[in-house]
């Protein structure tokens, strides 16, 4: 009976570690999927402030920190905008001095902790960015979802789809730009996000589900007077945005996409949002699991929608290979098997969602030629 009992203990054992791991997959697939909105991603390392003086801020000295651009810098409390490195500004081997542009508000004081953000105005259009706007509301499958309104007069609207860890306020970046060129905006929120409605279970799906919600603010578009509508997404926006190309109803009134750190692959970013919440890297693949069972999603409809056999109309893609959430290589490949429609915008030195932050003039410039045939 020894044996047989040595083998009954083992096997209860490794049910029980099986058990546990399982279930450990099932946290690391939530907090993945909890990514709450207007927080910097996990990804993103904290900075300590060691100084401030007029136009200027003292940083801990990492990449993140020397990365070219401009960026939000928020910690709890506190929300300012920094600009480039300044070079010969009083730095050491372990701080970086870059421009302090604004605090929007709080306080940074020696000792704060911060991250670096791609979203730079705080508040709505008109408070930010002095640039009048609407509150409107879009129905939906779920129910009503916020969005701002900022009228133009070209027939071509533009429809902006915030990603991971930002909200409303990150497509702001760009619609000082939209605005100046006569584009009408709605940028819109969705599923999940502050004053829309819940996802049912509770738990982001990458896109998978949340694009319905952007099929919505089409038909609100359309029904309002746009003849045509442009999709700029960032992150999961992104995917959404290539979601409604293939599924809408309305995919006909779409006659371009932009697409900012696109998330193609749904099981990379799974895994790099649970990497980035300390699950250990034998978890992951339980984690990618647990998430397909939690959602009733997977990556199959994410990588029909990535197909580049399936776009019909001109694409920008912004993207770069420092990206850590959404591997560039998938936008790489979606370019390379389109190239008549999809033109690949390289982007050095960016984190995830923060393709303008890296050079906001060429970012713009690049919108604006491919935006004016599309007029």
């Amino acid at each position: 009976m020894r044996p047989a009992t040595a083998t009954a203990t083992a096997v209860t054992t490794l049910i029980g570690v099986g058990a546990a791991a399982a279930a450990a997959g099932r946290l690391a697939a939530d907090a993945a999927l909890r990514t709450p909105q207007d927080r910097a991603l996990p990804a993103e390392p904290r900075l300590s402030v060691h100084a401030t003086a007029p136009g200027r801020v003292t940083l801990s000295r990492c990449l993140a920190s020397l990365r070219p651009g401009v960026y939000g810098l928020e910690g709890p409390g506190v929300h300012a905008v920094v600009g480039p490195v300044i070079d010969g500004g009083s730095e050491t081997a372990d701080t970086v001095v870059r421009r302090l542009d604004r605090v929007t508000y709080g306080t940074l004081a020696p000792g704060t902790k911060a991250r670096l953000t791609p979203q730079v105005y705080v508040g709505d259009p008109r408070s930010a960015l002095g640039i009048d706007h609407a509150d409107v509301d879009i129905p939906g499958e779920l129910g009503a979802s916020p969005a701002w309104f900022v009228p133009g007069p070209r027939p071509t609207w533009v429809i902006t789809v915030h990603g991971l860890g930002t909200g409303r306020e990150h497509p702001m970046n760009v619609l000082g730009f939209l605005n100046r060129h006569q584009f009408a905006v709605l940028d819109i929120s969705y599923r999940g996000d502050t004053g829309a409605p819940a996802n049912p279970d509770g738990l982001g799906h990458l896109g998978a589900s949340e694009w319905r919600d952007l099929d919505a603010a089409i038909r609100y578009a359309v029904r309002y007077g746009a003849e045509r509508v442009v999709l700029h997404g960032w992150s999961t926006g992104a995917a959404m945005a290539l979601h409604a190309a293939v599924g809408s109803g309305m995919r006909d009134r779409i006659s371009g996409l932009i697409l900012d750190s696109p998330v193609l692959d749904w099981e990379a970013t799974l895994g790099a949002l649970a990497a980035a919440r300390r699950t250990p890297a034998f978890l992951l693949p339980l984690a990618v699991r647990a998430a397909q069972g939690r959602t009733g999603t997977n990556g199959d409809r994410l990588r029909a929608a990535a197909d580049p056999r399936a776009l019909t109309v001109p694409t920008l893609v912004f993207h770069g290979p420092g990206d850590r959430v959404a591997p560039w290589r998938r936008s790489v490949e979606l370019a390379d098997g389109q190239p008549s429609l999809v033109d690949l915008r390289t982007v050095a030195g960016a984190p995830h969602g923060a393709m303008w932050n890296a050079d906001p003039a060429a970012y713009e410039e690049s919108m604006r030629r491919f935006l004016t045939p599309l007029m």
